[in-house]
């Protein structure tokens, strides 16, 4: 059974008992990859430097590269030298890199589930793993259903000893690529697994301020009371990136902004941002508020869609003080492609908390910054006492939660400012991780493959999300893939976007929050 660490960092004190996962072998599917080497190793040996980690561990690397146990370890060490958040000294990361394993094939080719079923065997009775096993799939989703479908023929896809051991696998976005193939993958991956074996993971769920807002929303008796269409003017949520397509033009042209960005990471945010107070903080509960935001968006008139959505593509320009060439001229890109990198949309949703208040989001590539932002703002005061100078000059409130960089939450509210004369200034109040806690925010693939070790399914999506947000966005790419060139907008690299992002607000009166 699981453990319990206590937290002893001073800082930490009066926060409750953190568990410590059963005794568990992790195979990593595509152990080759940069995501394997970038992320997930990293996370799991910032985990076992903080003692979240059972004793009896062990992570099994499968890969077409022909790499033996000692290669294996040899090349994850040298990745956690690069790229581990916390220190990673020799003596540290050889210890670590000793429960690794790795094995050679193809596992397209059932043929090679029977080495694996005979080394998880082995790690369980030599290492003490006690046939508790994740299965993560860090491959190309085409291979998605291809190893779902072996680990049944392999007997691995139920636990080992039922109601003793336990059998997970976890699924890297993109979970589809339209609501017909989502569709398909999750009657794949359900026809093999159940549910609540599923974790279909976005890691942007796994990011602490992300998480914070369930804490903010319902642990505040400050805010939960405004939280809805009485005070709420809008809703504005920003992913920027100041990259590029990092020399994945592939991928980009089959995938696109929203795709990519706007089907998974956004309409999660949106959906914690809207939902409605869960029973409990319980994995089922919380799953259940989030599906009925999804259910309630109001699906988009295609024939007006412009007035709703806005697709852009960025061109040459300057980011960081360097010229970045146009997305056309990016390698394997077509010089005509219509293939977006920047999205806008204006989502409703149709319940009693927020009739009437429009959510607008956003997100780009070679953006001005790097910034992940949501931003509230309250209604402006129903009668200005101060008379009409200040009618219309006074600034409504602002509530801004940064996700990225620089963690954390400031309010904007209005103040006098000293003078003989009645004047008045807009002020901040603001909170920061770093500041406040003294201590870094863990990564989010730590927070996550925790979660998973010990069967936490609040922050993955379930199947029902999913398909419910497909069933929203899948039409919208349909006309953009019909109309082609028409309605593309384009937009300098290092700007803001495309001036008719700032139409989709200029419409209602309102313009984007400045980041």
């Amino acid at each position: 059974m699981a453990t319990t660490t206590v937290v002893t960092n001073p800082l930490r004190e009066g926060m409750r008992l953190r568990k410590t996962p059963d005794p568990c072998a992790v195979t990593i599917f595509g152990a080759s990859g940069d995501l394997t080497a970038r992320k997930l190793v990293p996370a799991l040996f910032s985990l076992d430097r903080e003692g979240m980690l059972p004793a009896a561990f062990a992570v099994i690397g499968c890969a077409k590269t022909p790499y033996n146990n000692e290669k294996f370890r040899q090349v994850m060490a040298e990745a956690l030298k690069k790229y581990s958040d916390v220190p990673a000294d020799e003596a540290s990361v050889a210890d670590f890199v000793k429960r690794f394993y790795y094995l050679t094939d193809n596992f397209s080719d059932i043929k090679a589930y029977s080495q694996l079923t005979n080394l998880l065997n082995k790690l369980d009775e030599e290492s003490g793993t006690k046939g508790n096993r994740l299965f993560y799939n860090a491959t190309p989703p085409s291979q998605f259903p291809v190893i779902v479908r072996h680990l049944e023929s392999a007997g691995l896809a139920k636990p080992k000893r039922p109601g003793k051991s336990w059998t997970r696998i976890v699924i890297e976005k993109p979970f589809g690529r339209d609501l017909e193939s989502a569709r398909q993958l999750n009657a794949v991956v359900l026809s093999v697994f159940s549910e609540d074996q599923v974790y279909r993971i976005d890691h942007y769920l796994g990011k602490e301020t992300v998480q914070n807002l369930l804490v903010l929303r319902f642990a505040n008796g400050i805010f939960e009371p405004i939280w809805n269409r009485r005070y709420i003017d809008h809703v504005e949520i920003t992913v920027a990136e100041d990259i590029g397509i990092e020399g994945r033009g592939g991928y980009y042209e089959e995938a696109g902004l929203l795709r990519d960005m706007i089907q998974n990471h956004v309409m999660s945010v949106l959906s914690l941002v809207a939902m409605e107070p869960p029973a409990s903080f319980e994995a089922a509960q919380v799953r259940d508020e989030k599906a009925k935001v999804l259910r309630a968006i109001r699906p988009f008139d295609l024939d007006r869609l412009s007035e709703y959505a806005v697709r852009g593509q960025y061109q040459q320009g300057w980011v960081r003080g360097e010229s970045v060439p146009a997305y056309r001229s990016e390698p394997k890109v077509s010089p005509a492609s219509t293939t977006e990198t920047y999205t806008a949309l204006k989502f409703s949703v149709d319940n009693w908390r927020w009739a009437g208040v429009p959510f607008y989001v956003r997100s780009g590539k070679r953006l001005a910054k790097h910034i992940s932002e949501i931003v509230i703002e309250f209604r402006r005061v129903p009668h200005m006492v101060f008379g009409k100078t200040w009618r219309d000059s006074v600034e409504p409130n602002i509530m801004a939660v940064r996700i990225q960089p620089n963690e954390g939450i400031s309010v904007k509210f209005n103040a006098k400012f000293p003078a003989t004369t009645m004047q008045i200034r807009p002020v901040k109040m603001e909170f920061r991780y770093a500041d406040s806690f003294g201590v870094e925010t863990p990564g989010a693939y730590e927070t996550l493959l925790l979660d998973c070790m010990l069967g936490d399914q609040t922050l993955f999506t379930r199947e029902d999300a999913v398909e419910m947000a497909w069933e929203l966005l899948t039409p919208v790419l349909e006309r953009w893939q019909q109309d082609r060139a028409g309605g593309l907008a384009f937009y300098e690299a290092g700007s803001w976007g495309p001036a008719e992002a700032d139409a989709l607000l200029a419409r209602d009166a309102r313009h984007w929050h400045r980041l």
